[in-house]
This record gives structure tokens, C-alpha cells and sequence, in this order.
């Protein structure tokens, strides 16, 4: 059987041309897919390179062992979501057992059939009832509570909602402010890691560009402008979104960005610091948090960026 890296790398070359019909098929599935391109890049460059793989590998000290059956339970907010599980559970030695997303099972078969005629020795199962060992769910937070019930006598990774936050320090470069605008509006903003909460200088003035946008968030972008219009709240609208001056919250509709103006640095570390538990990654030029990344890396996670923070291959290592 071929190794993880060998089968992981020649996967990163093979998702370099996903046939027409795939991507089509995806969007039909989910509207909201406007950026598939992105997030398979982001596999590819970030996940599939066969040196990452390699020194990411080499922290993990994997032994033959029997393997056990991992539910993934995948979340369909963002393309290709799921991946990250499943190339952990597979890369651990263990057994895949998917439960696809109505809304991303088209590009998540794909990838799965590519995998597997790469090695056929590769199993990889569907969710149907059967024998689990453990378990590994995404969802919001409701769908959490139900993941806990129904995995509640097993290893299980529960994850539900996460936002994630910015801090401006006043001096950006408008090449930083773009690479922000991606952070916040790629994938509708629909992500855990996309930004809906911006720390900001009091009186910093800075400008956000937001790219063309599906229907579906465009619809969602006037019924929440026409709705604050009506109950008199304050806002700007930058052409596809809206800015709002408040307190350190995070809003509830895609379509608007929070700012909370600050008047130094600690205090915006403190409340990252008492809303860690909330938090799923922060942009900033300087590491003001352990889960910092730079300006228009937010949507380009590493494979060893973790969601929540729990190191996935620990958890499946222990099993």
C-alpha cells in the first residue's frame, strides 16, 4: 500500500484539473459555492504538498495498529470542508466513515474517488448504522448538542459554531486591507475562519472591497439593509455589506462587520483572552493570539491548524 505522502501528493496533483461537470454539480448543490477554485487551492497548496505532508507526518509517531472506524460527519457551509478530517483519519491508519453534507457531497465524492483509485487499498466507508469507534462532527451549534447524544459512548470531537476577528493597528497598506476583504467575504463569509468582527483605532478610517457575490447572499445583504433602515439602527454601506459601529460582538447575519474601536492593544487581547472558547482564528500583523495569522491567510489553513485548537492526529493516535 502506498504511504500518505505518496497518496496524498499524487491526490494534490489530480485536484489541479477536477472536471467541468464535478464543479457544476457542486454549485447545483450549493448555490452558496462561488469560490470552489479557492478552497481547492488551498487543499492543494497548503495540505497536499508532499514536504508539508512530510514534516507535518514526522510530529506523529505512527505505528501499524488495528485500525479503528472514525464517523466524519461533514459540515456543507464551505467547499470541501470535510477534507481535513478525512485526510487525518486516513494519514492515523484508521477507517473513514463519512457522513456527507447534502450541500458538498458532489466535489467530497469526487475527492474520495480519486483517493481511491490512487489505492484501491484505501478504505473508505459511508455512514450507515454501522460499528464506530469514535467520532469526529461539525455543525452548528444546535446540531452539536445533538452530535453529543448521539456519539455519547464513544471518543468523540465536537465542534460547533466559531467566529473569527481582526485587529487593525492604523497603519495598514491597502495590499493588507485587500487581503483583509478576502479574510472577511470569501465564501460568503459562511466559514468559521472568515472574519465578522474588526478591533480598529479609534478614528481609524479604512476601506473594505467586497467581490461579486452570489444571489442568495445579495438577497441576504438588502433584507438585512432594509431591515435596520426600518428600526433605525446606524450603519455604512460599503456596495455588498455593512459596517457597523459596536461593541466587541460578533453580527448576526453574514452580510455585516462588526467594529470595535479600541483604545489600546490590551484591551483587545483581554477580551480575545475571555472569548477564546469562541474564537476560531484571528487576523493581525503581529501574534497577539496563539491562533494569529497573517493578513489573507485566514482561508488557507495548514495542516497543523487545528480546528478549535484540539490536534485531530493526538485524538486519533490515542484511540
Amino acid at each position: 500500500m502506498k504511504s500518505a505522502v505518496e497518496i496524498f501528493s499524487e491526490l494534490g496533483a489530480r485536484l489541479g484539473n477536477i472536471p467541468a461537470e464535478v464543479l457544476a454539480l457542486a454549485s447545483r448543490e450549493n448555490e452558496w459555492f462561488c469560490q470552489i477554485e479557492t478552497a481547492i487551492d488551498a487543499i492543494r497548496t497548503q495540505m497536499l504538498d508532499s514536504a508539508k505532508i512530510s514534516q507535518w507526518l514526522s510530529l506523529y509517531p505512527i505505528v501499524p495498529h488495528a485500525p479503528k472506524r472514525v464517523a466524519i460527519v461533514m459540515a456543507g457551509n464551505i467547499p470541501a470542508v470535510g477534507f481535513a478530517d478525512l485526510m487525518y483519519v486516513i494519514a492515523s491508519g484508521n477507517i473513514p466513515v463519512i457522513k456527507y453534507s447534502s450541500k458538498d457531497r458532489a466535489l467530497m465524492e469526487h475527492i474520495v474517488r480519486e483517493l481511491q483509485a490512487i489505492e484501491p487499498k484505501l478504505i473508505i466507508e459511508q455512514y450507515n448504522g454501522q460499528r464506530l469507534d469514535a467520532a469526529i462532527a461539525t455543525g452548528s451549534d444546535s446540531a452539536a448538542l445533538h452530535f453529543k447524544a448521539q456519539f455519547g459512548d464513544i471518543p468523540a470531537l465536537i465542534r460547533g459554531s466559531r467566529h473569527s476577528a481582526a485587529l487593525l493597528m492604523g497603519n495598514e497598506s491597502k495590499e493588507q486591507l485587500e487581503a483583509l476583504s478576502r479574510d472577511i467575504f470569501t465564501y460568503c463569509g459562511l466559514g468559521c475562519r472568515n472574519v465578522s468582527l474588526i478591533f480598529a483605532p479609534q478614528g481609524y478610517n479604512f476601506s473594505l472591497t467586497v467581490p461579486p457575490m452570489p444571489l442568495g447572499y445579495n438577497n441576504n445583504y438588502r433584507h438585512t439593509r432594509a431591515l435596520m433602515t426600518m428600526q433605525g439602527k446606524v450603519f455604512n454601506d460599503i456596495g455588498g455589506a455593512l459596517t457597523v459601529e459596536s461593541g466587541a460582538e460578533f453580527p448576526r447575519q453574514i452580510s455585516c462587520i462588526n467594529i470595535c474601536r479600541y483604545d489600546s492593544i490590551d484591551e483587545v487581547k483581554q477580551w480575545l483572552s475571555d472569548n477564546d472558547s469562541r474564537l476560531q482564528c484571528i487576523v493581525a500583523a503581529e501574534k497577539i493570539h496563539s491562533r494569529t495569522v497573517n493578513f489573507g491567510q485566514a482561508q488557507y489553513p495548514a495542516l497543523n491548524d487545528y480546528a478549535d485548537e484540539v490536534d485531530v492526529m493526538k485524538f486519533l493516535l490515542s484511540l
